[in-house]
């Protein structure tokens, strides 16, 4: 399991003197990106970074977790990333917030859950592996953050659940969320069953049938009809 030490990266990082968002956009198009440091009871800093740089920690395995050694002149501080902004349309890193931190004490960070193997519920029983919970909040050393909190399925079945209590854990990792809460269990889709052929045809004979008011209505009429010439011939007879 990577953790966020192992994943330690140097960013070159440039005092910004000026502020503002006119700055801002200068500081970008000289292909570089605004950025803010702050913490560990000093005042915060306008600095800037390099965008290539930032977004390869971003898309490693411990993400923005990563402990970040970043150079300041003469300075080395270990920082890490706690926010960032991109453009919605370019996806352009736009601005970070960068949080100084102290290898000696506990942090509280949120890391991926991720399900290992192919559970016994899917294979052989047919359900579906459904994830509840991908993310988890812990409490550790920086040197202890995980890339991820791995849990092997392979042996799960119907009806079982995996909890957060059943998460592997060691050293300094202590976890915030909820210990009950659940991760993932297998679940069964309900067939919907069609009628046949043969039943749909029944039902439609045991249907009654429909009335034949108009049917007989106009038989009569037509009867009516019929009798009238006979009674013209016998009025004539009796002239």
């Amino acid at each position: 399991m990577a953790t966020a030490a192992t994943a330690n990266n140097t960013v070159q990082a440039e005092i910004r003197e000026a502020k503002g968002k006119n700055h801002a956009r200068r500081v970008r198009k000289g292909g570089r990106v605004p950025a803010t440091l702050y913490g560990a009871g000093q005042p915060p800093v306008s600095i800037s970074v390099d965008p290539k740089q930032i977004g390869m920690i971003l898309h490693s395995a411990t993400g923005h977790n990563t402990i970040i050694d970043l150079q300041l002149g003469s300075d080395s501080t270990k920082t890490m990333i706690v926010d960032w902004q991109r453009d919605p349309i370019k996806g352009a890193l736009l601005h970070l917030d960068m949080k100084r931190i102290a290898m000696d004490k506990m942090l509280t960070v949120k890391v991926p859950i991720l399900l290992l193997g192919e559970a016994i519920g899917v294979k052989l029983e047919g359900g579906i592996m459904e994830q509840v919970l991908r993310e988890i909040e812990l409490e550790c050393l920086p040197n202890d953050i995980p890339a991820s909190v791995d849990i092997d399925i392979s042996q799960l079945v119907h009806g079982q659940v995996i909890r957060v209590k059943d998460l592997p854990h060691g050293g300094t990792l202590r976890f915030l969320t909820d210990e009950e809460s659940p991760v993932a269990h297998i679940v069964h889709i309900k067939e919907v069953v069609e009628a046949a052929p043969a039943e749909v045809a029944a039902d439609a004979a045991a249907a009654p049938a429909e009335p034949e008011v108009i049917k007989k209505g106009k038989q009569e009429t037509e009867e009516g009809a019929a009798e009238k010439p006979e009674k013209s011939e016998k009025s004539k007879e009796k002239k």
